[in-house]
C-alpha cells in the first residue's frame, strides 16, 4: 500500500490531545476475467488516532479498508467525509459499510472497460 494523501486533524479533550490522520491509500488488486489475471489500481482509506498527554503517546488506534474502488475521486470524497466529521478509527467500517457495498460494482466496470479496449 502507498499513502497518496494524508489529512491531519488535532483536537483537545481536557489534558488529552488527539491527533487524527486520514490517509488515502493506493494499492493493486488482482481480478480474474476470462481466465486471465488482471491488475487493477484501487484506493482505500486508513484512519489513525494518537492520544497524547504532555507530549507522550498513551494510546494509538488504527483501522483501514483496502480496495474500496478503482475510482480515486470517490474514495477521496469518502476521505473528506471522514475528516470533516472527525470519525474515529473505531467507527471507520460502520461509516463506510454502505459505500463499500455500493462501490464494489466499480471493479466490474473497470474490467468491462479493459475488456472492450
Amino acid at each position: 500500500m502507498l499513502v497518496v494523501e494524508n489529512l491531519v486533524m488535532n483536537t483537545k479533550e481536557g489534558d488529552k490531545e488527539c491527533n487524527y490522520y486520514y490517509r488515502l491509500l493506493k494499492d493493486e488488486v488482482t481480478l480474474n476475467y476470462g481466465g486471465e489475471s488482471i491488475e487493477v489500481q484501487a484506493y482505500g482509506i486508513e484512519i489513525e488516532r494518537q492520544d497524547r498527554i504532555d507530549g507522550n503517546v498513551i494510546n494509538i488506534e488504527r483501522d483501514y479498508v483496502k480496495c474500496i474502488s478503482p475510482q480515486r475521486y470517490k474514495v477521496h470524497k469518502l476521505l473528506k467525509l471522514l475528516y470533516n466529521n472527525t470519525v474515529s478509527p473505531v467507527h471507520l467500517v460502520d461509516i463506510l459499510g454502505d459505500y463499500i457495498d455500493e462501490y464494489i460494482i466499480d471493479f466490474d466496470k473497470e474490467l468491462m472497460d479493459i475488456a472492450t479496449n
